[in-house]
Formats: structure tokens, sequence, C-alpha cells
């Protein structure tokens, strides 16, 4: 244990305590949202995401440690274990070194070298291996070994299976393959034809080669989908005399022998039939396994950009989900979600009944005063945008709209949580109910759906699922936590995601609301089945209760500071009453003149837990994403067609990936903003120059209408 938090202080360059501390909360089985928001004073302040990368590489590091000591068993108990390969398990730093060393040792199934040992061939390798004998015939040593009852019929033979025995023993060497691996990746080049004939989205890899060592990674997954979908050919051509010569170099000893000439000959048929297509294979999927990480923390980044984009809170929305034959569904709900109206109009081929749609579109707008009309982007979006437009300018006040992302919604409207939601609705009044909910409060939302389905990755089906899963579970727990849940109004999908909160108990705490009625306090969640005094330390501080007894259970202020708290507003001559009605201004000025320190001593908490506690009660049931920009609503149409070179046009970030990113300009088709074009000073990564969500200015730089293609700039807007 004391090894692996020694090298996680190394790697990460922190304190012994900083590691320590975590490593022994995470066991006591806290929570990173937890760990991060509520025992700063123990890590130090460490932020949830380099919390989540501490316990990602733990886990790590503590499966490497356990694979050592399995492998050092299985070693063992062959009879085969000694001090060095017991010194060289020990210095292994990577999962891939450790199966290199056992790889030896590892049941094979029959191979060309294994026949051979069975044939008693072992001693002629050892012999040929040794390269000692410096005068005389080899054929005169191998005659010894003929054995026609074993099936070795002359001195050829036998000499073959000794080469064959020699070849996999070289293939088996750990240091070896380690070599030849560095060798790959700083010569290899990765090359990529046509499968076959015929034109692809692949067709920039039909004819592709790139350095290994310089290989962009989402080029990597793009060639891997190529291949599995059988439209290329993919190989890492090496200079292979050039790794034979250096393999030569390690095994044939310098000096006259007669067998050096048969080691060297086993040294090329070892790297051409067995290392060369199996160090391929392992570069191959070291290049995926690092391409597959780059794209799940864009992936990751991407998402929590989303998750965080700032409600449209007290307005009423009317969702539309557009759809040519089956009609566009409609779906009112007022500013708390709460759903008032649902219809169906027809106002897209092939019906067309454009009159009747726009008065009964018009007609719920008024009746309901909806403020905003939220409109998918799927099938029939640009038809039914140019409705909407066109109606809302009869309208006597004014009325937006917005096109949003429908990812996901269609996955939503068919799942059993759907179903239990809205048991009455059909799946496209679902998507509409969902299509308005996501404008007013995209997180809440938003977890009801698997994050894979919601659109803001690439090739994530190539990537590794499980830790992918891992990932995203991980950045809506820490969205979910960051922003904090209304414990009167969360669904269960929502309350799952809060720190400790699982989805049993998730769905007791509802269950509970609804037969005891709302939560008036915390503590009353301790009623709520199976959820224990360990689970209420982990959730309580993240739920939120606006109308409770207690102004602070509407904070981020944990139970355990309640105390702390108010000996804090006693301290500087504020009541709860202050917090309340906000009546505060002065009190970080009174807690800098009395001095935080001072002051963190005297209410028994460390300086960093007061800073948060003067944060809290300064603004009670803030919301972090209120202080983000608003969306830009939208009161008239554009198309594609309308577009020209050099227009300037205000945009909303929809996805960004390691070459650029994707902007919605109001035509239904994203525009590329090449990694190039995305400023004056040059760009390493796009995500440190715009996020999920931004709203940016973008000029055209062409179009091409054809194929649906925008290039964009934000150079000089």
């Amino acid at each position: 244990m004391a090894d692996i938090a020694a090298q996680l202080i190394r790697e990460f360059s922190l304190k012994p305590f900083q590691v320590q501390n975590t490593i022994r909360l995470i066991d006591e089985g806290c929570t990173i949202p937890f760990i991060a928001r509520y025992r700063k004073e123990q890590t130090g302040e460490l932020n949830d995401q380099v919390l989540r990368e501490l316990y990602d590489r733990l886990v790590y590091l503590r499966n490497l440690k356990s694979r050592k000591e399995e492998v050092r068993r299985l070693i063992e108990e062959q009879g085969k274990l000694t001090g060095e390969i017991s010194s060289a398990l020990d210095a292994c730093t990577s999962m891939q070194e450790v199966e290199d060393i056992y790889r030896p040792f590892r049941p094979k199934r029959r191979t060309r070298a294994s026949i051979a040992r069975e044939k008693g061939l072992e001693p002629l390798a050892e012999i040929i291996y040794r390269q000692d004998i410096v005068s005389g015939d080899i054929y005169d040593i191998a005659q010894r070994f003929v054995n026609s009852e074993k099936g070795v019929n002359s001195a050829d033979e036998a000499l073959a299976g000794a080469m064959d025995i020699i070849a996999e023993d070289i293939s088996d060497d750990a240091e070896i393959r380690k070599s030849v691996r560095k060798l790959f990746f700083k010569h290899g080049m990765l090359v990529s034809g046509a499968a076959k004939e015929e034109d692809s989205v692949y067709r920039m890899y039909y004819d592709f080669r790139e350095p290994v060592s310089r290989i962009a990674k989402h080029r990597i997954l793009a060639v891997n989908r190529g291949e599995k979908e059988g439209f290329l050919q993919v190989k890492i051509e090496v200079p292979e005399e050039l790794i034979i010569e250096f393999l030569v170099a390690k095994a044939v000893r310098k000096g006259k022998s007669v067998t050096a000439e048969y080691v060297e000959k086993a040294v090329e048929d070892s790297f051409r039939r067995l290392i060369s297509p199996s160090v391929e294979n392992e570069v191959r999927n070291e290049l995926t396994e690092l391409a597959g990480e780059q794209a799940i923390k864009v992936f990751a980044e991407n998402l929590r950009n989303l998750l965080l984009q700032p409600p449209v809170k007290g307005r009423v929305v009317l969702g539309l989900d557009p759809a040519y034959r089956t009609g566009c569904k409609l779906a009112v709900v007022d500013d708390t979600g709460k759903v008032l109206a649902i219809d169906v109009i027809y106002p897209t081929p092939p019906q067309n009944k454009v009159e009747e749609a726009e008065r009964i579109l018009l007609n719920l707008i008024e009746k309901h005063k909806v403020d905003i009309v939220s409109i998918g982007n799927g099938t029939a979006s640009r038809e039914s945008e140019i409705f909407v437009a066109n109606a809302l300018k009869k309208l006597d006040r004014k009325v937006y709209y917005m096109v949003v992302s429908e990812a996901g919604a269609s996955v939503y409207s068919a799942s059993k949580l759907g179903a239990e939601e809205f048991p009455d609705f059909d799946v496209s009044l679902r998507s509409a109910v969902s299509i308005a909910r996501r404008l007013q409060d995209p997180l809440a939302e938003l977890v009801k759906i698997d994050p894979k389905a919601i659109g803001v990755g690439q090739y994530q089906h190539d990537m590794n699922q499980k830790r992918l899963s891992e990932t995203l579970r991980g950045v809506v727990e820490d969205c979910v936590n960051s922003v904090g849940v209304d414990l009167n109004t969360a669904s269960s999908s929502l309350l799952s995601y809060v720190s400790g909160i699982n989805a049993v108990v998730a769905k007791n705490i509802v269950e509970y609301r609804e037969k005891a009625g709302r939560f008036s306090s915390r503590l009353e969640l301790k009623n709520v089945k199976k959820l224990g005094d360990k689970t209420f330390e982990q959730c309580a501080g993240f739920l939120r209760i606006p109308e409770g007894q207690n102004i602070l259970d509407n904070t981020s202020v944990h139970p355990e500071s309640y105390d702390a708290a108010l000996k804090l507003l006693e301290l500087t001559g504020y009541t709860p009453d202050d917090v309340k009605n906000r009546k505060l201004d002065g009190l970080e000025e009174e807690v800098r003149k009395r001095g935080i320190e001072a002051i963190a001593s005297a209410i028994n908490v460390g300086v960093p837990t007061l800073r948060d506690i003067v944060s809290e009660l300064m603004k009670p049931g803030r919301d972090p994403r209120d202080e983000l920009p608003k969306p830009v609503f939208m009161t008239d149409v554009l198309s594609i067609e309308d577009l020209r070179p050099d227009m300037v046009l205000t945009g909303t970030v929809r996805n960004v990936a390691d070459f650029g990113a994707f902007v919605d300009v109001g035509v239904h088709q994203d525009g590329l903003v090449h990694i190039s074009e995305l400023s004056d000073k040059f760009v390493r990564n796009p995500m440190e120059v715009v996020s999920v969500g931004d709203i940016v200015k973008v000029r055209v730089l062409s179009v091409d209408v054809e194929r649906k293609r925008i290039s964009l700039s934000m150079k000089n807007v």
C-alpha cells in the first residue's frame, strides 16, 4: 500500500497527506463528489477531476500489484520462479510488462516449438543457442537426436525442430519484445488502403500512411472503424531488416561458431513468423487504447459542458417533435416542467395542413402563455422551423423559438423510465415533452438518457465500453452534485446520480415523498428505506429543500457544519433570517476584518470549509449555471442556400473534436471550424478555445450545398 501511495505522490506531484488521505477516504466508501466538496482540508482542496484521475490510477496500480502476485504464484507452482524473475516482476510498471514475463510460462496450445520439445530436441536447441562450438560439423551433433520413433527422421529435421524452439524462446523473451515494441513505435508506419472498389466516407484513407509516432488519435479510430466495416486494409509497416539486424546483434555472439548461422536464421524466423504479427497487434491495441482514452476525455468534456448549460427558468415552453407522415407532436410544459397540454399537427408533407396546424399552435401558445417554442432537430425539422417562424410572426407579443438537439429523446421515449413517467402518452409525445424540458433544465432531463446516446462524442462504439460508461457516469455525477438537486421535485433518475445514492435508494426517496408528502428537512432522509448514516453523510449536502424549515437545507452547507454556520452568524452579528432575506452584504468584509484563520479556529472548521460556508450563506439556493451565457433564441429562419462567404453569424458550439468544433448557425447543418481557424494564435487543443454550448461569432469561409458542408472561421470576427 505504501509503495502505491509513494508512486501516486510522484506521478501527481502531490503532498503525501493529500494522497494518503484521499486513498483512506475512498477505502472508507466516500464518493468523489463528497471528497471534493466536503473534505477539502484532508485533500488539500483537490478538485473532482484530479480526484477521479487519482482514483483511476489507484485502481490500475492495485490491479497491477494483484496481477504481479498472481503471475509470481503461477510461475512458482511450475517450480520455475527465480530471484531474477521475481525482481523483474517487481520492476514492472505496466500490465503489458507483466504479461511479457509470464509469456514463456503461460500454458500454450501446441506449437511447432512444443512439438519439437516433445520429440526431445530441446538439448539440441540449447547446444546451438550457446554458440560455443568453433569447429566440426553441426550435422554430426544433430545426427545424435535422430529418432524415428519420436518422428525425427533426419539431421535436417532435428535442426529444423531445434530452430523452432530457439525462435519461440526469442519471441518469448520479455526484454526483446519490449525493445521490438519500441522500434515499432519509433519507426513504424500505419498504412491503410482500399479493401474494395467502392466509394465511402473512408476514401481519404484509401491511400494513407502516417508515422505511428505522430498519427493523430482520431485518425486511428477512423481507420479502425473503416477496417471493421470492411472498407480498409490496415497494417503497420516497419523496416524489417533494421529490426532483424538489431535482434541478430542481441542473439548472435561475436566470434566464430559453427551454430551462429543457425541462430541467425532462427532470429529471422522468430521475427517474421512470431514476433512481428504479435507485436503489431499489441502496438495497434495500444494505439487504439490511447486514442480511445483521448476520445473519452473529449466526450467527457463535451458532456460536462452540455449538462451544465444554463437552464431557461420561469418560462412556459412548447416542445415540438417534428415528423412528416405521422405529424408533429406538441407538448406544453409549465415553468416547473409539468405537462399542460399535448396535441398533434400536420403542417409537413404529405398532409400539408398548414392553416389548421397554425391555428392549433397559436391557440396553445395564447392559452398557456407560452414564451418559447423548442423544436427538435430531427427529421422534418427544417420544414417545422419555417412553419413555426412564420406562425410566430402573427402574434401580438414576442415569442421566440429555438432548435435543440433531440439526440437521445427517442431513447428516453422508448425506455422503461419514459413509460413509467408518461404511461398514457405514445412514444413521440414523450419525445415532445423531453424536447421542451431539455431547454428548461438540460441537466435534469438529460440524466434520464444514457450519456452515450446524447450525441457529443465520436467513435464511441469503438472505445472500451466499460471505461467509457464509468467515465461518463462520473461526469454526470460531478455535474449533478456541483449544481445540487431539489429533493422535492427531482426524478429518481436525477437522484440516482447524487453522491452515495443508488437507483434503489433513489426510488425509495420518491416513494417516501409520494406517501409522506414533501420533505421539510434533510433529516427526514433518515426515514427513507435503505438510506443509512453513511449514505446520509454522502448525499445530504447535495440535496436542497427550497421551502424547508431550515434555510441551511437550501444551501450546500453540509448538516455536519450547521453548528459551525450558526456560530459564524452569531460571531459576525447575523441571524438565519438574514440568510433567508439575503441581508448578508457585510459578511465577507466582517470575516476578513476578524481574520479568516481566527474565525475558522473559533467555529472549529478548516479555512476552505469556512470559505464555502460564507459563499453559500451569501447566496442560498444559488445555481452555478446561472452565471453562464444564456442560449440564443431566434425569431426568423435561415437556410444553407442563404449562406455566403464572409457572412458573420452567431452560433452555438454543438460538438468539439480533436480537429475542430462543430457550430450550429441555424441552418440545420452544423458548420466546421477547423482547428486552424479557431484562433489567430496556434491552437494545440480545440478545448482551449471553445466548449460545447458556447455562443460564438463565426465567419463563413465556404459552403458546399450539394454535400451539405459549411466551413467556418472564428479568426478576426
